[in-house]
């Protein structure tokens, strides 16, 4: 079975984690600030938080921004749950904007009609979190701008977009943002195994998200002005959580940061494979926009059903049998049981329910030989090929 994603692992991997597995260090030691500081360095922003994992710097991003019950978030339905979960924890409650059917990402227009009749409702969020879906920026000025006129803050979504680049800035440099986030799962740019991190340009809420991801303790002796003891003290200055990464994990990130260019210039050549050897067939194809440089997290495919009498889910099942292990993002987050228990419906946001009935993921993944990649375009005109695609 070919993944549709997968981690890509090398000697030089290896032997970091094995470096640190023979040091003092296997937790809270000098690898982490060392990952840290190389992942702001790579996407130009000042303070990085290493943690556990992308939900749990998205939810740190949500606390140090104040985020609580009364209080609205929204992102985009076409997304992983996360995204919208990181609201639910802090007990705040979640709504959506439609996407853009070019690039499935936060609808500019939708959201501007959105905030309009939010603010005339006196019901604003707090907080928007574009999510830059597939590696593909969202338009961060257009929603920026949309932000500021309602005093609204923001958590970009970067989970699939280490390397992405938005009008020449890379994706993480916050000048649009209040916090990044991004994730390192194995299926995504690099990966430490599990791990997040969240940047921000803001020292304030750096060292909130620092202390919150080590239970709200601090050995700050300026956070600690009325420590009386010796060197070893330590105070709990609010209630936080364990979300801390491991030297282990961030050792293999740095490895991994170092192969970040060589990762992203394959994804662009198997993404050019794809787009050349799908011409023709009665499939979408992502669409670029322009100022922006996508990460190509993930390589989406639309079924055009003018095109041929197949469903997506006869292709996803006919792609699954012959050995592709093809995959779909995502269900939409308002169509979840959760979600539908606290009032969402089918059709309230229907350019998310439009991509999803057609949407199919083929394989991505740097690792990804030709040869296999050969076969997916092969298969897809096998199966596709033999209908009259109406477009001409």
């Amino acid at each position: 079975m070919i993944p549709y994603g997968r981690q890509d692992l090398d000697e030089g991997d290896l032997a970091a984690v094995l470096e640190v597995l023979h040091s003092d260090w296997l937790t809270q030691g000098p690898a982490i600030p060392g990952f840290e500081a190389h992942l702001a360095a790579t996407v130009g922003a000042p303070h990085a938080t290493a943690v556990s994992n992308a939900t749990a710097a998205l939810h740190l991003a949500c606390l140090a921004l104040g985020l609580g019950p009364g209080d609205r978030l929204w992102t985009s339905p076409n997304t992983f749950v996360a995204s919208a979960n990181c609201a639910r924890y802090c007990g705040a409650e979640v709504d959506f904007v439609d996407i853009d059917p070019r690039t499935y990402n936060m609808s500019p227009e939708a959201l501007a009609e959105k905030l309009d009749r939010a603010h005339r409702q006196g019901e604003l969020p707090k907080i928007l979190v574009p999510v830059h879906f597939a590696g593909q920026p969202c338009d961060m000025a257009e929603i920026r701008q949309l932000a500021d006129r309602y005093g609204v803050r923001i958590i970009e979504d970067a989970s699939h977009a280490v390397g992405a680049r938005y009008r020449d800035l890379p994706v993480g440099a916050c000048q649009y943002g209040d916090i990044t986030v991004f994730s390192f799962h194995p299926v995504k740019i690099i990966t430490t195994g599990e791990g997040g991190m969240a940047v921000t340009r803001d020292p304030g809420l750096h060292a909130r998200m620092q202390r919150l991801r080590s239970h709200g303790i601090t050995r700050d002796p300026d956070e600690m002005p009325d420590a009386t003891d010796g060197p070893w003290f330590y105070q709990q200055i609010e209630l936080g959580f364990n979300y801390r990464l491991t030297d282990i994990q961030a050792a293999l990130g740095i490895s991994q940061l170092r192969r970040l260019e060589a990762f992203l210039a394959r994804r662009r050549v198997i993404a050019r494979r794809y787009d050349v050897g799908l011409t023709g067939l009665p499939l979408t194809l992502p669409f670029q926009a322009s100022g922006r440089e996508s990460a190509l997290h993930l390589y989406p495919v639309l079924v055009e059903p003018e095109g041929t009498p197949l469903s997506r889910d006869a292709l996803y099942e006919r792609l699954r049998a012959a050995g592709i292990g093809v995959n779909v993002h995502y269900i939409p987050v308002h169509t979840q049981p959760y979600y539908q228990r606290l009032g969402f419906r089918r059709g309230d946001f229907p350019e998310a329910e439009r991509y999803y009935a057609r949407a199919i993921s083929l394989p991505m993944f740097p690792a990804l030989r030709d040869e296999d990649q050969d076969r997916v375009i092969e298969t897809l005109h096998a199966v596709l090929g033999g209908y009259p695609d109406s477009r001409g």
